[in-house]
């Protein structure tokens, strides 16, 4: 078994997304982090505990498995890794102990550990290869701040698997929206996992029946009221539940197509897009802010597809301020961009209601690449939203100017500016026949009642 390369090892099966568990590297950096995030039924417990068994017949590594609170071993993986080992055939092997697990041919060792009521005893572990937290959904940011720097091996990793909670949690902070350079982080659902059983779908489908945004949690693996209240809630569901957010990969032989949204004080978002067959896959996204356009010329000159290619880009989608004069260099973003060697199109000014409902329109067709849209633009749409009125329950009429609006305004252009060709009178007329057929959507806007097509 070669486990020294990004492929599994041969004589068993590994699903496609658990075999970055061998992966040596990520992002030129040798891994140090391991995570698997998700829905129940997809398979990361399970793969996490093969993994560790496989690796630990093949060489000796010292390996603590930890979670926030352990009262007794039955409240550890130690029966995971037990049925791994028996379903692999590898009982001749291991000692299954009462409270570790030993394999005498190699020397390695497994041991079982809470963090919380244990912090003396976890400082006191030296010489571990191998930390694997599991539910570290639960895990505090103390008991990170006091395991981490205990994990000090030359070479040592710590493996997280977790169901997420709540967005606020440390360890959705720490792994998710802003993970180490040097972390392996890889989303899994049920339908990653091609031993999915029958019953467990059913109950999948029931509860989808049921309560779609309990579903979206406990299967897709969204955190908890993370697309409650959103502008494009529904359509949020839709890509989570139809697997849209997900590897989307980079065509070289297809230009990218961009699309800002300019800020001064704030942020300046852009949306790198490239519309293939019926799909508009959004293969990347960059915000900054306090930059001038020098900075993100060289960035789009500089960016480069997750296969490393640079981009080629198509055209250049401005909002309409973009025509202003600026103040140091007395010509416009428009004529820089150009001077610059871009192409570049004004996007066609419509009222903000008309580009939520061109928004609604296009997200069918949107694929989303998870690694490098979910931190910062998903995150930001999700959070897009109606102010609701305290004491009347209504809704505001246009969404909140906050954090999220920049990266949600750039989508609203892309939605516009729907094809290369569009003019500003065709931008009006598709959004004025979209606006007379959400008529009921304005006049349950205009009488304040629930507004469910606002998510």
């Amino acid at each position: 078994m070669d486990l020294t390369t990004q492929n599994a090892p041969k004589i068993i099966e590994w699903p496609e997304k658990l075999q970055c568990l061998f992966w040596p590297q990520v992002n030129d950096l040798p891994v140090r982090y391991r995570v698997l995030y998700g829905g129940r039924g997809g398979s990361k417990s399970w793969g996490m505990a093969r993994a560790l068994v496989v690796l630990a017949a093949k060489k000796s590594l010292r390996v603590l498995c930890a979670r926030e609170l352990q009262n007794s071993i039955r409240d550890s993986v130690h029966k995971i890794l037990s049925d791994q080992i028996e379903s692999l055939g590898l009982l001749p092997f291991y000692q299954i102990e009462q409270a570790r697990i030993f394999c005498p041919s190699t020397g390695s060792e497994f041991s079982f550990e809470g963090i919380r009521n244990n912090v003396t005893k976890i400082k006191s572990y030296e010489g571990v290869d191998i930390c694997w937290v599991e539910e570290a959904n639960k895990v505090t940011k103390n008991s990170w701040e006091v395991l981490i720097p205990t994990i000090r091996k030359e070479g040592s990793e710590i493996w997280v698997s977790f169901n997420p909670e709540l967005e606020s949690d440390d360890t959705y902070q720490r792994f998710v929206l802003s993970p180490p350079k040097n972390a392996v982080v890889q989303k899994i659902s049920w339908r990653d996992n091609p031993w999915f059983p029958q019953v467990l779908k059913q109950e999948m489908l029931d509860l989808k029946a049921k309560d779609r945004d309990a579903y979206l949690h406990v299967w897709e693996g969204e955190c908890r009221k993370a697309l409650e209240g959103a502008v494009y809630a529904e359509e949020l569901r839709d890509c989570a539940e139809e697997g849209r957010i997900t590897h989307v990969p980079h065509h070289a032989s297809s230009t990218i197509n961009l699309y800002w949204d300019l800020g001064r004080s704030d942020h300046t978002a852009i949306i790198f897009e490239q519309y293939v067959g019926m799909q508009r896959r959004i293969v990347d996204y960059y915000q900054n802010r306090l930059k001038g356009l020098d900075h993100y010329i060289h960035v789009l000159r500089t960016r480069r597809s997750g296969t490393g290619e640079l981009y080629e880009y198509g055209t250049c989608w401005l909002p309409h301020d973009a025509r202003a004069k600026t103040l140091g260099s007395k010509k416009s973003i428009e004529e820089q961009m150009r001077d610059a060697g871009f192409r570049v199109r004004i996007v066609p000014r419509l009222s903000k209601f008309d580009g939520i409902i061109a928004a609604r329109s296009i997200f069918p067709t949107c694929w989303f690449d998870a690694a490098r849209c979910e931190k910062e633009l998903l995150h930001a749409l999700r959070h897009y939203h109606y102010e609701e009125n305290s004491v009347t329950e209504v809704l505001s009429a246009e969404p909140v100017h906050d954090w999220s609006s920049h990266a949600a305004d750039a989508f609203r252009y892309m939605a516009i500016a729907s094809s290369e060709g569009a003019t500003d009178s065709k931008a009006r007329r598709v959004a004025g026949a979209l606006k007379k057929h959400s008529g009921l959507m304005g006049r349950m806007q205009e009488f304040g009642e629930s507004l469910g097509w606002l998510g």
